[in-house]
């Protein structure tokens, strides 16, 4: 166990290093003068040349870089022209949001996806799997802001069963920052009212990022568990007489887990990445928020800073996965 948790560290943290690099030549390459967008447009050419010295933006390339990963390694991302602020502390600020959004989520599609997945798969070629399968497609081919979009058209300007966005109601005091995450944050503080509150406003965002996420999660499952059940051992529990739901819940959906956790994995770094367009769309103050308008301001530093985060949250997450294969599945290898 132990040789199996070192080699796969050694990989992540090479993977974590290529990420540091792709995301540094990144900034380099990318259009305009960073110095020039931090001073300002009327700024003069001494201001300019003063923040230029400042960043070591006229140093050698590989000087650049060493100074980078000491940055890095200090969680110092440099300052945001949108907040002026840190950006380390404006990422501590909006990823609790976004993770939050993503947890829910994740655990909505997995819960689901792995739930119908099981019963598409239990009635192969009956009603229900035709009717799953249809779920399936159309959580693929949906584009999830279009999906947003109805969602707040029905369930908020037509119904007005839920809010429209945010992450509170108008005029509502959140509760003191603890986790960052509404939910928690509420329960700590005593106040149920905030915490039902929050759950109103996570209904939608959380549906429209779940649904393709489940979509994915059903397919898998399915084609996982008819795999399973046409073989051997499965039908030698059903000649014992072992019951149904013990066959399909305990051996076939049991031994179709690993490439269940695979997808769930990358699901959860997709999710991350495809905030953006909802936490627009909901007026979510999140990490796909901030990332919008670093992006529509030119804020190289932000967004460096917000690539190397989110790649990192996925590398972390695909280690986890790597991790939990030999707890799942006994036949993988740890030596």
């Amino acid at each position: 166990m132990a040789r199996f948790i070192v080699r796969r560290l050694i990989a992540t943290l090479i993977l974590i290093a290529g990420v540091i690099v792709m995301t540094f030549a990144l900034a380099r390459l990318l259009p305009g003068d960073p110095a020039r967008l931090i001073a300002g447009a009327r700024a003069g050419p001494d201001a300019v040349a003063a923040i230029r010295d400042r960043l070591g933006l006229d140093e050698p390339v590989h000087r650049q870089f060493l100074t980078y990963v000491s940055n890095v390694i200090d969680g110092d991302f440099g300052q945001s022209i949108i907040t002026r602020r840190p950006i380390a502390e404006d990422i501590l600020t909006f990823f609790p949001a976004t993770l939050e959004l993503v947890i829910f989520a994740g655990l909505v599609s997995l819960v689901l996806g792995v739930a119908l997945g099981a019963i598409a798969a239990v009635q192969s070629a009956r009603g229900a799997d035709v009717a799953v399968r249809g779920v399936a497609v159309f959580g693929l081919s949906v584009p999830d802001f279009w999906l947003a979009l109805i969602f707040q058209l029905i369930f908020f300007a037509t119904f007005g069963l839920l809010p429209f966005g945010g992450r509170l109601g108008t005029g509502v005091v959140p509760p003191e920052f603890v986790t960052g995450f509404m939910t928690i944050d509420s329960l700590i503080a005593g106040r149920f009212d905030l915490f039902a509150d929050a759950l109103r406003h996570m209904i939608m965002p959380v549906a429209v990022l779940a649904i393709p996420s489940m979509a994915i999660i059903i397919r898998v499952v399915r084609v996982s568990m008819l795999e399973v059940l046409s073989q051997d051992f499965i039908r030698t529990a059903r000649a014992k007489g072992i019951s149904p739901f013990r066959v399909y819940a305990r051996h076939a959906l049991g031994n179709a887990m690993l490439p269940i956790v695979t997808i769930f994995g990358l699901n959860l770094g997709l999710l991350i990445s495809g905030a953006v367009f909802i936490e627009l769309i909901f007026d979510w103050p999140g990490l796909g928020r901030y990332t919008a308008d670093a992006i529509s301001a030119s804020d190289y530093n932000a967004i460096m800073a917000i690539t190397l985060v989110v790649a990192l949250a996925y590398t972390l997450i695909n280690f986890l996965v790597d991790l939990s294969y030999a707890f799942i599945d006994p036949r993988v290898s740890l030596k």
